[in-house]
């Protein structure tokens, strides 16, 4: 390697790292220079294994040579081309392959780049389909306490972590929010929780309060995951489906950790086994190697837009690198690396044996709830007073020296590791995991 990808800068101050202690970082860097399967090679030399897929996006794990070929060859053949009133062929080719692959009925791709920008198209999208319609009124926005739909104004409006929030001012007017899904009669439960469906029908009171005639959408993660890994109790999605149906109310699935595999199945959609009328996705979809999202939806909603003279824009919304070449190749050969290397089914196989790994953790110190879902884990620890997140955080440090990556939120570790783990690295991600927990203050 060259000195320049294995050596820090000797001046750190430049970059404002996101989400991020930036002080205590700079302080006592913590630089990843290489990857390869499930495995971060440190600046010093260290392999660090993988149990977060990165951000929740390398499902594929690292350096795939089906990717790295493609993205390779796209960018000697077509680097960039405009996506306003231009195309090119695999932008095309990626919308039929992923259409193919979502629930029925789900039937166009809008692309963007990135989660946060996957949802703000589809919130748009859903105000704009009603207007379409006739409908004008819809346009209240509902979201859920505790959920995460990316950084933008629309996201943050409809999310529902409160620290995401509370130093931006004012947000969107005419947004509610459900109440979110984690109560205490769920604690350690084992895949979908038997308690709180009854919690979807807090969508009947909004909806008396505000009128169905001035909503537009509702927008949940299937499974919350950037919050802790919040699972949804059992019949309380369908119940959600059933009562956005009754009232003309838009359902959105934000499926950009959900999506490609994390759960077992192509969508989070697929696995709890309800169809919404939007998905948003990004993530997983490039195996995060480049940018890129894509809103999926229903043909209904496409052809309200498809009105008038045929030389108007229907809709006017859209990005620089909508459908960019070189994201397209990428997202190709990463839909193609999970069918040919059977990743879903990998992790579908899997699932029993990290959920009895995982519940292993139980009774360790501080350990007050273990959840699970597909190859998914969360393991919540007990604050230490007067310091909320102060333990978790010397968690994932003692991890990151033990020599795995673990991401903390609040005093929650999540754990999503790639798609290709076997039962050894899962036998070595939580063993070290338990060994900083027997050993955490």
């Amino acid at each position: 390697m060259s000195q320049s990808t294995t050596t820090p800068p000797n001046d750190l101050s430049a970059f404002w790292m996101p989400f991020t202690a930036n002080r205590q970082f700079k302080k006592n860097p913590r630089m990843f220079v290489a990857a390869e399967g499930m495995y971060y090679t440190t600046g010093d030399s260290r392999q660090v294994l993988d149990g977060t897929a990165g951000l929740w996006c390398c499902n594929a794990g690292h350096k795939q040579p089906r990717i790295v070929e493609a993205i390779a060859k796209q960018a000697a053949e077509l680097d960039y081309a405009p996506a306003f009133q231009m195309g090119h062929p695999k932008a095309f080719e990626l919308a039929n392959r992923l259409v193919d692959m979502a629930p029925e009925g789900i039937n166009h791709a809008f692309y963007t780049n990135s989660g946060s920008e996957s949802v703000e198209t589809a919130l748009k999208i859903a105000i704009a389909y009603h207007r379409a319609r006739g409908e004008g009124s819809r346009t209240r926005l509902i979201g859920r306490e505790r959920g995460y739909h990316g950084v933008n104004f629309g996201g943050i409006s409809v999310g529902g972590i409160g620290p995401n929030r509370k130093t931006f001012g004012t947000l969107l007017s005419g947004v509610d929010h459900m109440p979110h899904t984690h109560i205490p009669e769920n604690a350690f439960t084992r895949g979908q929780p038997e308690h709180g469906a009854n919690l979807a029908d807090e969508l009947e009171r909004i909806v008396a309060l505000q009128d169905a005639s001035n909503i537009a959408a509702v927008i949940v993660e299937p499974m919350a995951g950037s919050t802790g890994v919040l699972l949804p109790p059992k019949g309380y999605l369908d119940r959600l489906r059933a009562i956005t149906k009754k009232h003309g109310i838009l359902l959105i699935f934000d499926e950009v950790i959900t999506g490609f595999g994390r759960l077992g199945s192509a969508f989070g959609a697929d696995h709890y086994g309800v169809t919404p009328d939007i998905m948003t996705t990004a993530k997983g979809l490039t195996n995060g190697v480049i940018p890129m999202g894509a809103v999926l939806t229903t043909s209904e909603i496409h052809d309200a837009f498809m009105n008038g003279p045929e030389n108007l824009i229907e809709l006017f919304h859209g990005y620089t690198y909508s459908g960019n070449p070189i994201a397209s190749a990428a997202g190709l050969a990463t839909l193609e690396t999970y069918k040919e290397d059977g990743l879903f089914e990998n992790a579908r196989d899997l699932a029993g044996y990290w959920e009895d790994a995982l519940h292993g953790l139980k009774g360790l110190p501080h350990v007050i709830d273990i959840r699970n879902e597909g190859l998914i884990g969360a393991v919540e620890l007990s604050p230490i007073e007067g310091a909320p997140t102060k333990r978790a955080f010397q968690a994932f440090l003692d991890a990151y020296d033990a020599g795995i990556l673990i991401r903390t939120t609040g005093d929650i570790i999540a754990l999503s590791p790639p798609l290709i783990i076997n039962k050894a690295q899962i036998d070595e991600l939580i063993g070290k995991l338990a060994t900083v927990l027997k050993n955490l203050d």
